[in-house]
């Protein structure tokens, strides 16, 4: 069983609601990670000065860009039955920031909770699960092209 048209629209709706309000979601998601892993915040040069992380382009910027690729997990996963990276910057970093499994863990977890704020009255299990699987097959690519 692939993922379905309506698991893909599912995610898709739901990021138009995360892109409502970037700067509120970028947040939430950083104090997720941070009350879940506290010792992450140096993995990420924008959380070094939490004074300024409301304001941050960069948090918001990053935010928004890994949102984005659990959509075209999302997306990929529909057309093609697999994720697929387009080049391997993204696991390079993830390696040189010095990236393990737990850390994937952190941020799926705090992934789910903000796709469950931004929803709100939306929110499913069945939508859950979309974005759980995307974001797990994302995982599972950048895992395999970090070996």
């Amino acid at each position: 069983m692939g993922f379905s048209e309506k698991q893909e629209a599912l995610v898709n709706s739901s990021w138009e609601s995360f892109k409502q309000n970037i700067p509120q979601y970028s947040v939430l998601f950083y104090t997720f990670i941070l009350e879940k892993a506290p010792a992450v915040k140096d993995l990420f040069s924008f959380l070094k000065d939490t004074a300024g992380i409301q304001d941050s382009p960069k948090l918001q910027a990053h935010a928004e860009k890994v949102f984005g690729l659990v959509r075209d997990s999302a997306i990929q996963l529909r057309a093609k039955g697999e994720v697929v990276l387009g080049d391997t910057t993204l696991s390079v970093i993830h390696v040189q920031k010095g990236v393990i499994d737990p850390h994937f863990v952190v941020v799926k977890e705090a992934l789910l909770k903000t796709i469950k704020e931004a929803t709100g009255d939306k929110w499913s299990e069945e939508l859950n699960t979309a974005w759980e699987v995307a974001y797990d097959e994302l995982a599972t690519a950048i895992k395999k092209a970090m070996n």
